[in-house]
């Protein structure tokens, strides 16, 4: 099973307040430790929303909205891309890892959805095409 794993944002990680040299190495050894075991695929800490931008749809309309956004319990500071064997493993590695902020903090673990969610809706054609492009991307990495 594939996850993505968010590092909720603070106020203080919305501030641009960069994370310490200490937490910044016992991050590095929890993320060698997934490496290792193979459950990380990838992993990066994000700028505040100041940075960022939103675009809005509504039909054919496009909106862009400028950060920062409101509600910074809502926001992403960081993310990882996990294959596990189930929710129960994801878990267990959330529990070992190093509080990514200095207060108090949430990481979410939402699963990916794999092609034989979708069911019939991924008909043969859609789902070559779906194998092409994840084999085009892999072959620029």
């Amino acid at each position: 099973m594939r996850c993505v794993v968010f590092v909720k944002a603070t106020q203080e990680s919305e501030a641009g307040t960069m994370p310490s040299e200490q937490l910044m190495a016992q991050m590095g050894a929890f993320n060698e430790e997934l490496v290792k075991a193979g459950v990380m695929q990838a992993g990066e800490g994000l700028h505040p929303s100041a940075r960022g931008k939103r675009v809005a749809f509504n039909g054919p309309d496009r909106t862009v909205i400028d950060g920062p956004f409101a509600e910074t319990k809502e926001l992403v500071a960081g993310f990882w891309i996990w294959t596990v064997a189930s929710m129960d493993e994801a878990v267990a590695w959330v529990k070992r890892c190093p509080n990514p902020m200095n207060g108090p903090s949430e990481i979410e673990i939402r699963p990916v959805f794999e092609a034989e969610d979708f069911g019939a809706a991924l008909t043969p054609e859609l789902r070559a095409q779906e194998e092409r492009l994840r084999a085009e991307i892999a072959s620029r990495t």
